[in-house]
C-alpha cells in the first residue's frame, strides 16, 4: 500500500493528549496502525501520555523541539528520531522559532 500525503488534508487536534496549543496532522488510521505527518506551531506540544498497548516512533522532518521521556527532557531536531516504548510516557514541544514538522508511527501490537 502506498500513503500519498499530498491527497491528505491536514486535521487540527487542538490540545493534543491535553497539550498546549493545535497539532496539525494527515493522519492514516486502519484501527491498528497510524501513520502521520504532522507538525506543531511555535510553542504547541503533544501533552505527556502513556503509550499502554503500543509504542510510537517520531521522525523530525524540520524545526526544533524538546521530548519528555519518562520525565527526561531531551532537545530534538531535523535528522533525529525518538522512540517511545510500550508502557512508557512521552511528550513533544516545539521550542523552536518555525513550524516543528514531523513523521510519527504508531504500530500494532499483538
Amino acid at each position: 500500500m502506498n500513503l500519498d500525503y499530498s491527497q491528505i488534508a491536514f486535521e487540527p487536534f487542538e490540545h493534543f493528549k491535553g497539550g498546549e496549543g493545535t497539532m496539525y496532522a494527515k493522519m492514516f488510521f486502519d484501527g491498528t496502525v497510524r501513520i502521520l505527518r504532522a507538525y506543531l506551531p511555535v510553542g504547541a506540544s503533544i501533552g505527556y501520555h502513556q503509550h499502554v498497548e503500543n509504542c510510537e516512533i517520531i521522525y523530525i522532518l524540520s524545526g526544533k523541539g524538546t521530548v519528555n521521556l519518562d520525565g527526561v527532557e531531551t532537545e530534538v531536531q531535523a535528522g533525529m528520531s525518538t522512540y517511545c516504548e510500550k508502557g512508557h510516557f512521552h511528550s513533544l514541544t516545539n521550542t523552536g522559532t518555525e513550524e516543528l514538522h514531523f513523521f510519527g508511527v504508531v504500530p500494532e501490537v499483538r
